[in-house]
This record gives C-alpha cells, sequence and structure tokens, in this order.
C-alpha cells in the first residue's frame, strides 16, 4: 500500500474519533478547578470571607458542569436520533451548489447544505465536511439554521449555506463526506458518514478589462446592420425548391437521384448584416509538465481561465452575440444560458496536447482568439499570415500569475505570516526558478509576432 493511501485512510478513519484537543483541556481544567475549591483550608489562613467565595466557587464550578452534561447528553441523543434516521428512513446529507457574483464582478461559490428530520443538540452543533477528487477533503461547514414547513413552528431540516474557496478553478468530483455532533465545548465529534455524489465547478472571476473594437466575420441572421458586408454562408449547406429562372447548374443531382426532387444550392452572398461574434480560447500547450512544473502549469492555468472570463464578459456586453467555441469535448446539460455555458466551459478546460492552434482556429471566421505563454510560435506565425485588422487576438502573459513585489512578499513569509497557499509559495521561488526564463523567452517572441501583424491585440 502506498504512502499516500495510507494517509488518507488514516484521516478518514479519524474522523471517527470521538474525542478532540478540548476534551483534554476540559478534563485539566475540571481537575484543577476541582483541587482548588475542596483543597482543605490551611489553619494559619485567617480570611474571615474565605468559606463564602469557596461556596460560590462550587456553586459555579457544578452548575458549568451540569450544563456541559447537559449539552453533551443531549448532543448523543441527537447522534443517535440521526443514526435512526440514517438506517430505517435513508436520510442523507442534501447539497445544493450556487454561484453568486458579487458587486458585478467575482464569481463565488456557496453550497446549500440541508439535513432532514435531524435536530441540532442543546446549545451544540452540526457541521459537514466533504471529500472530493483525489481524497481531497474540504474545512468543515456549519448547519446553523432551522428550516420549517410553511406556517409551522415545528422544523423540518437543519440547513446551511458556506461559501467554498477550493484552490483550482474546475470541476470537483465529490467521493463522499461526514456529518458531526458537537456539543458546547466541541469535546465530543460524534460522526455520520454521508454517502453524497456528483460534481460542482468553481467558477472564474473577472480581472482589470481592457476592452478592444470587434465585429463578426460571419452572419447567420439579418438582424444587426454593420459597416462592413459580411459573407453569408449558403453553398453546400442550403438548399431551396427549384424555380423558374434558377441556374440549372446548381442543381443538387444526389438529392434528385434520392429523393426524385429538384433542389438547387443557395449560393454564398455578401450582405451587411451580422449576428453572431465567435470567440475562441486555446488551452492547447506542446509542452512537459517538467519543463514547467506541475504545480506552476496549475496556477498558470487558474490565471488564464480568469482572463478567458474577463474577455469573454467584457465581450458579451456589447451588442453581438456571443459563441464561444471550445477545443476539448464536454458534456454540458443544454438548458444553461451563453454566458453560463462559457463560465462551465472555461473552468472544466485544462492544458491538453490534443488539439493545436492551426486545426482549432479559422481566421476566416473567428473574431476573438485567446492566447497564452504556452501558445507555439510557429503555428501562431501561421495563424497571423492569413489573419487581417479585424481579427482580436488577447495575448495572456503567464509570468502575471506570480507577479510581486518581491521584499514585501518575503517580509511577509519571514517575519509576519506564513504563506497561506500553494500561489504564495511559488511566488517566493518564482524570481530564481528556471522556468521564469523559459516562460519570458516564449513571452518575448510571441510580442514581437503580435506587433508585427497586422491583428489587433491586446495584452493582458
Amino acid at each position: 500500500m502506498s504512502w499516500k493511501k495510507t494517509k488518507w485512510l488514516f484521516r478518514y478513519y479519524a474522523q471517527y474519533f470521538p474525542f478532540t484537543i478540548n476534551t483534554v483541556l476540559c478534563i485539566v481544567a475540571a481537575w484543577l478547578g476541582y483541587k482548588l475549591l475542596y483543597n482543605p483550608a490551611s489553619k494559619t489562613d485567617p480570611e474571615p470571607f474565605r468559606p463564602f467565595i469557596i461556596l460560590m466557587g462550587k456553586m459555579v464550578f457544578w452548575f458549568v458542569i451540569a450544563l456541559i452534561l447537559a449539552s453533551v447528553l443531549s448532543t448523543v441523543a441527537s447522534w443517535l436520533y440521526y443514526l435512526w434516521l440514517y438506517r430505517k428512513r435513508n436520510t442523507r446529507l442534501e447539497l445544493n451548489f450556487v454561484t453568486q457574483t458579487i458587486n458585478g464582478r467575482k464569481n463565488k461559490l456557496y453550497m446549500d447544505a440541508f439535513l432532514h428530520g435531524a435536530k441540532r443538540p442543546l446549545l451544540g452543533f452540526v457541521k459537514g465536511r466533504l471529500f472530493y477528487d483525489d481524497h481531497e477533503m474540504t474545512d468543515k461547514f456549519s448547519l446553523l439554521s432551522n428550516k420549517r414547513k410553511e406556517k409551522s413552528i415545528w422544523p423540518v431540516a437543519i440547513a446551511g449555506r458556506s461559501r467554498l474557496e477550493l484552490p483550482d478553478i474546475k470541476e470537483y468530483q465529490l467521493k463522499g463526506g461526514f456529518v458531526y455532533f458537537h456539543d458546547m465545548l466541541h469535546l465530543f465529534s460524534l460522526a455520520v458518514h454521508q454517502p453524497v455524489t456528483g460534481q460542482f465547478h468553481q467558477p472564474p472571476v473577472l480581472n482589470k478589462k481592457e476592452d478592444k473594437d470587434v465585429a463578426p466575420k460571419k452572419t447567420e441572421t439579418t438582424d444587426i446592420r454593420i459597416d462592413q458586408l459580411r459573407r453569408v454562408e449558403g453553398e453546400y449547406l442550403n438548399y431551396k425548391d427549384f424555380e423558374s429562372g434558377d441556374d440549372v447548374r446548381r442543381i443538387v443531382w444526389k438529392v434528385y437521384a434520392k429523393n426524385r426532387e429538384l433542389v438547387v444550392r443557395i449560393p454564398e452572398r455578401f450582405e451587411p448584416f451580422a449576428s453572431h461574434l465567435y470567440f475562441y480560447a486555446s488551452f492547447y500547450a506542446p509542452t512537459k509538465a517538467q519543463w514547467l512544473g506541475e504545480s506552476y502549469l496549475k496556477e498558470m492555468l487558474n490565471y488564464y481561465k480568469n482572463n478567458v472570463w474577463t474577455v469573454y464578459d467584457t465581450l458579451a456586453a456589447k451588442e453581438w452575440a456571443m459563441r464561444y467555441i471550445p477545443d476539448q469535448q464536454f458534456n454540458l446539460p443544454e438548458h444553461l444560458g451563453d454566458a453560463e455555458r462559457a463560465a462551465r466551459i472555461i473552468s472544466n478546460s485544462g492544458w491538453h496536447k490534443d488539439k493545436n492552434l492551426r486545426e482549432y482556429f479559422n481566421p476566416k471566421q473567428g473574431t476573438v482568439l485567446c492566447i497564452s505563454s504556452l501558445t507555439d510560435v510557429q503555428e501562431l506565425q501561421d495563424i497571423l499570415d492569413e489573419s487581417t485588422g479585424s481579427t482580436v487576438i488577447y495575448f495572456v502573459k503567464l509570468s502575471h500569475t506570480f507577479r510581486h513585489f518581491v521584499a514585501w512578499n518575503w517580509l511577509k513569509r519571514i517575519i509576519f505570516q506564513p504563506p497561506q497557499d500553494r500561489l504564495n509559495k511559488l511566488r517566493t521561488t518564482w524570481v530564481f526558478s528556471p522556468t521564469r526564463m523559459r516562460v519570458l523567452k516564449r513571452e518575448k517572441d510571441i510580442e514581437a509576432l503580435l506587433k508585427k501583424s497586422s491583428v489587433t491585440y491586446g495584452i493582458l
């Protein structure tokens, strides 16, 4: 058995351990209080008010002990009652994940949790925890609210809303969870396993916006008039019945041979209308993980996703309807709106080596293209040779992921506080990393190509 598997098994079964550090501290405090209050008075001690003070102390001591015992017994009773619901009525933890936009910028992920039929302990707490992906686990979240039926005072469930802050912008797979019953001082933690499954995604967030003038290169409807003529697809795609005056050279003989119906191809035409703006974002990264480092790649991916979402959100506010063309295959619900679908695609995307930039982006049809510092220089050159000034390219410099004030970051790390997450740790080592020089060189080459080309570009 591997060390990673052993470590996870230990963490998993440790959830059933009922005692906490507060248990030890409370026992020590109770022992000290008992020794202090019931220690015989010294014969040389003349204080006249000592018996009264000792009496008041004993009253408070036993009142606190009784209150703690009541909370502990209530916790055990609530735990046993939920175990009965779990086994007899198949009651399970129910979850609902909601994405909220705060101040029009940040997408924050919240989780609504429900535990039907469960009762909260007297002065106690009910909490939960989830396992996801490769045996990772969330922090504990609270279920503090009583959910009641309409026009009723009796609670039918306990619920709670919690903010989920996970390290990566991606889709997570649930592997299970626990519900914990705690007394008022968290002396005991009584756990019940929850077989929750499903998935949820951490959405991207908006960065500083950089706007560019864009116009579609393709039309599907004639709802919006533009200043330039655009190609309307028809040849080989749309047919109509043969009418007097149609060019017989456009008759589709294959259709006639099959159905005995005369149809003609609708020719391509140019009209001053446009309908959809086609948006592309390439996650193609023809590099090895060892070339950059797995941890660096993860943070670069998060940074790139936030910038892609920012560009999409900026352009979606214009008059054009957006069409996001992904470079990876996803199974998404059909009811999603355009913006929600784009956010889900961005969250689920990852660095890949399947579809290169040349295969993915069509300069004749695509208007906006997002590229990263991992883009192949030669492929980008081929794309630029076929593009015109109406093509808009956003170049996301991945080196900006770790941009910071070096001296201040080291000062915080050494004197004030330790790093709080993976990104802070990587920022400290980024300055001296060989990865930095490789990325900066690639960025310099890409920026030089963009300056020499005729396209409109922005650097993020």
